[in-house]
C-alpha cells in the first residue's frame, strides 16, 4: 500500500503527532465549535500529524447511539481545510476491534482521505499471534498501517521478538507505535524492527508517555548478518502530547539538534524526569489509568480549550487525590503551560 512521498519524508523524519481527545459538551454531547478549535490548537502549535479515533478520543465514539467515529474524523479535516488547507499533515485514524471492524474503520479512514490507520491489537485476547499478522496484511489492503504495542494495563497484551519481526515484514506496515511502557518489550520491537528487510522502511514513534525523552534520545545498535545497524525512534504519538503541544514541539526540535552532537546537555536530561512527573500526575499509573482520559482533558479544560472533562462514559472521572496532583504539576511546572499562547489565539480558533 503506497503512501504520498511528501507524508512519508515527514512520517520518516519524526514529528509530533498528538492523540485527539474528544471535547462534550456537559450533556455529553460532541461539542463541535471545541472539537475544531482543539485540532486548530494543534496545528497552531506546529505538530506534524494528528491521529483521531483513538484511546484519548474515548473508544465509546464507536458505540450504536454514540456514532461519533465518523463525525470526529471529518471535524479534524474540516480544521485542517479552516486553518491551513495546503499543509502536509499525517493523518492518523484508529481503527480497533475484530477484523470486520477494523476494515470496515479502515475503510471509512481511506475514504475520508487519511494517510494511515493506528491498528490496535487491545481486547483481542482470543486471536492468535497469525490472525492478528493476518488482520493487519488484510487492513493494510485498504491503507497503510501505522502498528502499535499497547501496555497490557490498558488492554494490550504481551508479543515478543519474534511477532514483531514477522509484523515488520508486512509491507503495508509503515510506522509503529512502541507503547508496551517497559524497556525489555520496547527493546523487543526495535530489534524486530532492524533485524527485519524492512527496517529502513518503518518509522518508529514512541508511545511510552512515562519515559518519551529517553526513547527519543536513544540509540538502538545491532548487529545484523555481521553488520552494525543503528535506528531511533523518530517521533512520538502520545496522549501526553494531547496537551502542553507547543511545548512537546519546541522539546522534539530540540532532541533533533542535540541528536547530532556527542553530548547531552544535562538540563534536557532532567527534563525527563519533570515529564515523568507530569505523565504519573495526568495518566494515573497508581490506580491502573482509570483516570487517564479525564485526566487529559481535565489538562485541557485548565488551558481553556475544553469547557469541561466530561467524558461519555458519565462514571469516567478523576481518580481519589488525582486532583491534587493535576494541581501540583501545575504548580510545579508553570512553564510549560501553553495557557498565554491559548488565550491569545482562542478567539480566532473557535
Amino acid at each position: 500500500m503506497a503512501m504520498d512521498p511528501e507524508i512519508d519524508e515527514i512520517l520518516h523524519k519524526g514529528t509530533v503527532i498528538p492523540a485527539h481527545p474528544l471535547a462534550l459538551t456537559e450533556s455529553r454531547e460532541l461539542d463541535e465549535k471545541r472539537q475544531l478549535a482543539l485540532t486548530k490548537y494543534y496545528l497552531a502549535s506546529g505538530v506534524g500529524g494528528i491521529a483521531v479515533g483513538v484511546h484519548t478520543t474515548q473508544f465509546e465514539i464507536r458505540d450504536e447511539g454514540v456514532d461519533l467515529f465518523r463525525p470526529v474524523l471529518e471535524s479534524a479535516l474540516q480544521a485542517i481545510e479552516e486553518f491551513d488547507p495546503g499543509r502536509p499533515l499525517i493523518k492518523v485514524a484508529g481503527a480497533v476491534g475484530p477484523t470486520r471492524r477494523a476494515l470496515s474503520e479502515a475503510g471509512l479512514a481511506a475514504e475520508l482521505g487519511y494517510d494511515l490507520v493506528l491498528l490496535s491489537m487491545g481486547g483481542l485476547e482470543s486471536y492468535t499471534e497469525e490472525e492478528l499478522l493476518e488482520r493487519t496484511r488484510e487492513v493494510g489492503e485498504i491503507i497503510p498501517v501505522f502498528g502499535f504495542y499497547l501496555q497490557p494495563a490498558v488492554g494490550g497484551r504481551e508479543l515478543d521478538y519474534e511477532f514483531w519481526r514477522r509484523f515488520a515484514e508486512i509491507p503495508a506496515v509503515k510506522a509503529i507505535k512502541v507503547a508496551p511502557f517497559d524497556r525489555y518489550r520496547t527493546f523487543d520491537v526495535v530489534r524486530a524492527v532492524c533485524h527485519s528487510s524492512r527496517r529502513s522502511e518503518i518509522a518508529l514513534y514512541t508511545g511510552n508517555d512515562d519515559n518519551f525523552l529517553f526513547d527519543l534520545l536513544t540509540t538502538y545498535r545491532f548487529k545484523v548478518d555481521g553488520e552494525p545497524v543503528e535506528k531511533r525512534m523518530v517521533g512520538g504519538l502520545l496522549g501526553q502530547w494531547a496537551f502542553w503541544t507547543r511545548g512537546a514541539v519546541e522539546l522534539l526540535g530540540e532532541i533533533k539538534k542535540v541528536r547530532e552532537k556527542d553530548k547531552v546537555p544535562r538540563e534536557l536530561l532532567a527534563q525527563g524526569g519533570d515529564w515523568t512527573d507530569v505523565n504519573e500526575a495526568v495518566f494515573d499509573p497508581s490506580h491502573n489509568f482509570e483516570g487517564c482520559i479525564p485526566g487529559i482533558n481535565e489538562m485541557l479544560r485548565r488551558e481553556g480549550l475544553l469547557k469541561g472533562r466530561w467524558c461519555l462514559k458519565r462514571e469516567k472521572e478523576l481518580s481519589p487525590g488525582q486532583m491534587k496532583e493535576i494541581e501540583r504539576i501545575y504548580a510545579t511546572y508553570p512553564h510549560l503551560s501553553d495557557g498565554e499562547f491559548i488565550e491569545r489565539h482562542m478567539d480566532d480558533w473557535i
